[in-house]
């Protein structure tokens, strides 16, 4: 197992990038889509990341800078990312979602940043599980308790999502990926997720909706059965079916992308999930070689390393 925080971040960019030029379209069953190309759902070059990749590494690079999870200067980052399009692959903003957006005026307007996010039961995009994975990484390497852990999660992900199901995606997810990263195969993180870790923090309506994760009947079900839109819930069921479907970092991605509708995150997400997996080497290098700033995304998550990898748990 490679613990590279690359591993991660160019898996999460590079699935990012393959899903963007189909978001929005309907599931693809044949002639899937297996290359990078531009200028299809949005008006922009191939290997063009989205708003996912640019959240995730505005965190990154706050963590790197402050040495610590510092929510204004997190918000910050989203802001300049959001007004001077920092942190973009190609200098532009095109995609920012309603929920993310408030919450970034709800910022500028003075409040304190944990008060951000809505926590309305409609307010359960993907925007902050499409944004946690440094937060993960972070707690990792700083030999975190899980109990830590999920404090720090759910508080990042109230940035902008502060209902329960968005926090409770997150801590599925971070959980998940935390397995990865102390050696746990994929099957085994996915059948140490269960509903006892979090009946107590977490209400019956957050644990309900994530049932098909719980109960394990997840990878037993058919493709049509798999929703793939921008609902927290099934970003998150699209990701880890993909993962379980799969055995290579490539089918996994192309089969979360080709399942349509918000096809840049359920490919990012899946994309880190299997980038940790199976390491970067394993990114197919006709998608890397047409990654926007590819050596910036490198550097960003290498100065993240020499800060905080060294105290990597044996």
């Amino acid at each position: 197992m490679n613990n590279s925080v690359e591993d991660g971040i160019l898996g999460f960019a590079c699935a990012d990038a393959l899903g963007v030029p189909i978001e929005f379209t309907m599931r693809k069953k044949s002639n899937k889509l297996k290359e990078m190309v531009g200028y299809g759902s949005h008006k922009v070059p191939e290997g063009t990341w989205s708003d996912d990749t640019s959240m995730t590494i505005a965190t990154l690079d706050s963590i790197t800078e402050k040495e610590k999870i510092d929510y204004s200067d997190i918000m910050d980052k989203f802001i300049d990312w959001y007004q001077k399009a920092n942190y973009t692959a190609t200098d532009q903003l095109f995609d920012i979602g309603i929920t993310t957006r408030n919450a970034l005026m709800n910022y500028q307007m003075g409040k304190s940043p944990l008060l951000c996010g809505e926590n309305h039961v409609r307010s359960n995009g993907n925007g902050s599980l499409m944004r946690i994975l440094p937060i993960v990484y972070y707690g990792y390497y700083q030999g975190m308790s899980r109990e830590e852990l999920r404090v720090k999660i759910d508080e990042v992900s109230s940035l902008t999502h502060a209902h329960s199901i968005s926090l409770l995606g997150c801590q599925i997810y971070a959980d998940y990926i935390m397995d990865l990263l102390n050696g746990k195969s994929k099957e085994e993180a996915f059948f140490h997720l269960s509903p006892s870790n979090y009946q107590n923090y977490y209400p019956k309506e957050a644990i309900d909706a994530y049932h098909r994760i719980f109960s394990k009947e997840l990878p037993n079900l058919e493709e049509d059965s798999i929703q793939s839109s921008g609902y927290v819930v099934s970003t998150l069921e699209a990701s880890i079916w993909s993962t379980l479907k799969n055995s290579d970092y490539e089918s996994a991605v192309v089969m979360a992308v080709n399942l349509g509708e918000d096809t840049d995150t359920v490919g990012a997400i899946t994309g880190s999930i299997n980038g940790i997996l199976y390491g970067k080497e394993n990114i197919p290098e006709r998608w890397l070689s047409k990654l926007k700033k590819k050596e910036y995304l490198e550097s960003l998550a290498q100065e993240f390393s020499k800060k905080f990898c060294p105290q990597n748990r044996k």
